[in-house]
C-alpha cells in the first residue's frame, strides 16, 4: 500500500476557488493600505468588478444585503469579505409571490 505525499495531491476546483478568494482578499487589503489613512474606506471593488467589504458588519448592513425583500437584486455584495451574497429576503418574496399566484 502506498500513500500519496502532499506533492502528489490533486488540485480540485475547491482549491482553485479558495486560492482566488484569498488572492482577492489580499488585493483588497493592499488596495486600501496603499491609500493615505484619511482616504481608506475599507469597501469598494477589486479586480474591476469584485466587491469587498472590510468594515465590521452591522445589523443594518446585514438586513440590507441578506434580507431585503424589496430589493431588485438577488445577489449583492457580502456583509463582510470579498465577493457576493444571496439576498434571501428577495428569494423569499419571489417564492411567496410564485406560490400565491398558483
Amino acid at each position: 500500500m502506498t500513500s500519496k505525499g502532499k506533492s502528489e495531491r490533486k488540485v480540485g476546483a475547491k482549491d482553485v476557488v479558495r486560492a482566488v478568494g484569498v488572492a482577492l482578499a489580499v488585493a483588497a487589503v493592499v488596495k486600501e493600505l496603499r491609500k493615505p489613512s484619511a482616504e481608506r474606506t475599507w469597501h469598494g471593488v477589486v479586480a474591476g468588478f469584485v466587491p469587498y467589504e472590510l468594515r465590521p458588519p452591522t445589523i443594518s448592513r446585514f438586513r440590507e444585503r441578506v434580507w431585503d425583500p424589496e430589493s431588485d437584486h438577488l445577489i449583492g455584495p457580502r456583509v463582510f469579505g470579498v465577493g457576493w451574497t444571496l439576498n434571501l429576503g428577495r428569494v423569499y418574496a419571489l417564492a411567496r409571490r410564485a406560490v400565491s399566484s398558483d
